[in-house]
């Protein structure tokens, strides 16, 4: 997989800091915290992104607090960001509508 070029960036990656993205400082990763009202909520949500996350093989890393799970998003084997990245994202911001 490549790493996304200067024009995918503009392109791919504008959609995603709207929706609340944000560059990892010192990597090129994505990341972002989604809030939900219950724990039930956001266990629900990681579950079903876990279902992505293992169809696209690409996994994120992310913690859960109670309500609020923070994701960052890189494709390591590529040493930046890369469509898989894009993908789950928005799969991911799909899920949380």
């Amino acid at each position: 997989m490549d790493i996304l070029d200067k024009n995918e960036r503009l392109t791919l990656l504008n959609p995603l800091f709207k929706d609340g993205w944000e560059m990892v400082d010192d990597r090129d990763a994505v990341m972002k915290t989604y809030h939900f009202n219950t724990f039930r909520q956001a266990f629900a949500w990681m579950t079903e992104s876990a279902l992505w996350a293992e169809k696209l093989d690409h996994h994120p890393e992310w913690a859960n607090t109670y309500n609020e799970v923070s994701v960052i998003l890189q494709t390591h084997s590529a040493g930046g960001l890369t469509m898989l990245d894009i993908k789950l994202a928005t799969k991911m911001d799909a899920a949380h509508a």
